[in-house]
């Protein structure tokens, strides 16, 4: 289309929902619906469906380097999306690949949703999962657990953190924004009844696209709630148990 804006790219290392609710998937499409487009490297592959995690194996180290490395060279990437990275040689490999953008670029946004275990409680990962995702803790500009991940990851070495309140009981989630700590702001939100699969890596997805496009970091946190909340509401069922979030809406 003649005088489009080319959208920024977004270099996205995570694992692979064959299911397309959760994953590479779902980071494509959050992250189209923004204005990004997705650079994909597979870190893991699963075995699940909307409900339950059967299996999940890391891929090589080496291929994660291999995926990566023509993007690299190729595409002027503008922010960084982490999520499972299998264990503790893919996440050293994520790492590598973070710090040779950094020198480039200082200030790259790098957003880490730290996956630990599925709803149902699968290890999303071989050996110390809690460990690998520790190392990538210092790497990110902004991580965001859920109240179970922060609490199991324990000191938070990460400059900014969303810690989101989704998996609790209480009829208003409450996100609370971390600077060094020291709590910034929280946002509130109606809890929705359903269960869904796949809403920590829409939002972490929205807010890395939104940082990739300029937007400072409150403004991205502001839009890509917002987003997500919508995209669970509009949210779909193709098979019993979880719903996946409509990750592209309509305009309203």
């Amino acid at each position: 289309m003649s005088g489009a804006t080319n959208p920024p790219a977004v270099l996205v290392l995570a694992g692979l929902d064959p299911g397309g609710g959760a994953g590479l998937a779902a980071d494509i499409l959050a992250i189209a619906a923004q204005g990004a487009h997705a650079l994909p490297v597979a870190t893991a592959l699963t075995a699940q469906d909307n409900n339950r995690v059967f299996g999940a194996m890391p891929v090589e180290t080496r291929l994660i380097a291999e995926q990566a490395a023509p993007l690299l060279a190729a595409f002027d990437i503008k922010a960084v999306k982490i999520g499972i990275p299998g264990n503790g040689a893919n996440a050293a490999a994520v790492a590598e690949i973070v710090r040779g953008l950094r020198e480039r670029q200082p200030d790259l946004p790098v957003v880490l949703d730290p996956v630990l275990f599925s709803g149902h409680g699968y290890a999303l990962g071989q050996g110390d999962a809690i460990a690998a995702v520790r190392a990538l803790l210092p790497l990110a500009t902004i991580a965001l657990p859920n109240l179970h991940e922060a609490s199991l990851l324990g000191e938070l070495e990460c400059e900014h953190v969303l810690v989101t309140g989704g998996d609790t009981t209480d009829d208003i989630v409450r996100n609370t924004w971390l600077h060094h700590g020291r709590e910034v702001r929280s946002w509130k939100w109606p809890k929705l009844q359903a269960t869904y699969h796949g809403s920590g890596c829409t939002l972490a997805a929205a807010v890395v696209a939104r940082l990739a496009l300029g937007q400072e970091l409150e403004q991205a946190l502001d839009g890509a709630q917002a987003y997500t909340y919508r995209a669970l509401v509009e949210s779909f069922t193709l098979a019993p148990g979880q719903r996946i979030p409509r990750r592209i809406l309509q305009s309203s």
